[in-house]
């Protein structure tokens, strides 16, 4: 698999995956003030909706370069997904 090439692309996916670290952080902080566990849970799942849409992202740009056959992008998403 190739590295992201697209200029565009690769400032969106960093972007995003720095958002992702900023909500981790606030993750921490809420567990370190003793904050309810289901807002604790809100905000995991948040993050992990993040990262599912990076992922998903990251996929898009192996279809976009066109490289990759389409059974190894689906054996990619079965893998990872």
């Amino acid at each position: 698999m190739q590295a992201v090439h697209d200029p565009d692309r690769k400032k969106a996916l960093l972007l995003r995956l720095k958002r992702v670290e900023g909500q981790l952080r606030g993750i921490q902080r809420l567990i370190e003030a003793d904050t309810g566990c289901e807002k604790v849970a809100q905000q995991l799942a948040a993050a992990r909706k993040a990262l599912d849409k990076s992922f998903f992202m990251m996929v898009g740009c192996v279809m976009a370069q066109g490289d990759t056959p389409p059974d190894d992008v689906a054996e990619l998403l079965a893998r990872f997904a």
